[in-house]
């Protein structure tokens, strides 16, 4: 197998990593092929404030040279950075699949609010303190021209995006909308294909498909979230969140949930929506204090259709034709007054409020009201990135700064793997085999000790050679 290389040699197919490489976040791969810079995915990092993330991307290549991006889905990691993109010179298209288009805007205009917000009072800051103030790296806009760039496309349908290259979209089961890619390239000499996971969602979760199976390709770009380790089944799963429901009751408590906007939520919902119907919640209210993951569930209930058809046959045999109606203790917060008075619930109340990994949102407002008391439960029940505010009460943080203030940790940390919406290492292991053995793989979006296990588990197991993606690296095929 050939090793990656920072040289270029202009007759091979190419792939250069600017993101996911030895991370989770960041998603930016650079496609040559047939003269055409082709970008697989655009995200931001995670950690920090929006501003500061926003402020230092930093492009190692001139956008106005990308003919096109192809986007696996609207996760800001892996579509963030477009807006900037696009304001530095970006005018081509932007592939997707009309599940993925929907959410985009959704996704892209939340997170330029918070930019906006952040920017203003990093600006207040710096006025204080006698500093130049910060100009906007994009603007509204560029969100604007990023939605009218999107030309979206349905699943398992081939289309020729370029002279000697075709694009499939297959479904990730990660979220609506969530793709793995595949492209079919040819030149005079050869023909070659690249496939991408994207995000591979976790076949034991709910309202998400199982990801398709595909089964030829010269190079895989495999994601490794989850590279190091299994989930906890989802039977088992339900048993521990009804664990912790119960421990509350006790305590007459109440379960702050961080979650993701866009999937998380949604199968949180539905979750909740098996126990009310169960009767097991008695007594209990549930608050989703997020109008982004509002608007989003919106469109889950739109596309109602599209998603897991067993899940969906539970529902309508409740006679519930939606997430709302499924689960009616259900209230949806929208403005900020409607999320203070939830500070008035004192007990049986369960709190569902962004952003997953706290690094800003509505979560930490409730963090404030209730993180220092021993009958609050904190539930995780996604990856936290390193350097977020969730990783770091992940790892047993003792006190932590909000809003400029310190707060004692007296809420019990809960972690529950069984929700999360990306693939296992079983999972990984059991969708790589599909290809052959003849297969290049290189290992993308995990960090180091995930990316490490998944290579030489695909080596003990499969008998594959699996390069790990280095930022800045090249692969040929």
């Amino acid at each position: 197998m050939s090793k990656m290389t920072n040289g270029k040699k202009q007759t091979d197919f190419s792939v250069t990593f600017y993101g996911a490489a030895l991370e989770v976040t960041g998603s930016c791969h650079l496609l040559q092929a047939n003269g055409k810079n082709i970008l697989l995915d655009c995200g931001m990092r995670q950690g920090g404030s929006t501003e500061r993330r926003t402020r230092q991307i930093d492009f190692e290549f001139d956008p106005g040279d990308i003919d096109m991006v192809v986007l696996s889905h609207g996760h800001l990691d892996h579509s963030g950075a477009l807006p900037k993109l696009v304001h530095a010179g970006f005018k081509g298209p932007i592939y997707c699949t009309s599940g993925t288009k929907q959410l985009l805007k959704i996704l892209l205009e939340d997170s330029f609010n918070l930019y906006k917000h952040d920017l203003q009072w990093r600006n207040k800051q710096r006025a204080r303190s006698g500093e130049a103030r910060l100009e906007p790296v994009y603007t509204a806009e560029d969100v604007e021209n990023v939605l009218e760039l999107c030309r979206s496309h349905r699943y398992n349908s081939a289309f020729q995006i370029a002279k000697g290259i075709d694009l499939q979209f297959f479904n990730a089961g990660h979220i609506l909308g969530s793709a793995i890619v595949e492209l079919k390239l040819e030149d005079a000499e050869r023909t070659r294909s690249l496939v991408f996971s994207g995000d591979l969602g976790n076949p034991g979760t709910s309202l998400m498909p199982e990801p398709s199976i595909v089964d030829q390709a010269d190079l895989v770009l495999l994601e490794s979230t989850y590279g190091d380790r299994n989930h906890r089944s989802l039977d088992h799963t339900i048993t521990e969140f009804q664990e912790v429901i119960a421990q509350a009751t006790r305590q007459k408590g109440s379960i702050l949930i961080p979650a993701f906007a866009v999937g998380r939520t949604q199968e949180l919902l539905f979750q909740l929506g098996c126990l009310y119907q169960q009767g097991k919640l008695d007594g209990w209210r549930v608050f989703l204090d997020s109008p982004m993951a509002a608007a989003v569930t919106e469109i889950y209930n739109r596309c109602i259709n599209r998603l897991d058809k067993r899940d969906i046959a539970m529902m309508r045999a409740k006679g519930c034709n939606n997430l709302h109606e499924f689960l009616p203790i259900l209230t949806i917060c929208e403005t900020v007054e409607e999320s203070m008075m939830i500070n008035e619930q004192e007990s049986k109340v369960i709190i569902i409020a962004g952003s997953g990994m706290c690094t800003g949102g509505r979560i930490r407002h409730h963090f404030k009201q209730r993180i220092w008391q021993e009958n609050t439960h904190i539930l995780f029940v996604g990856f936290q990135a390193a350097g977020t505010l969730g990783r770091r009460l992940v790892e047993g943080a003792e006190t932590v700064s909000l809003f400029r203030q310190e707060y004692k940790v007296a809420a019990e940390i809960h972690t529950i793997g069984g929700f999360s919406a990306h693939a296992g290492q079983d999972d990984l292991i059991q969708w790589a085999s599909n290809f052959p053995s003849t297969s290049k793989f290189c290992l993308v979006h995990g960090e180091r000790k995930a990316v490490v296990e998944l290579s030489n588990q695909l080596k003990t197991r499969l008998g594959y050679d699996a390069e790990i993606a280095v930022e800045g690296a090249t692969v040929f095929f």
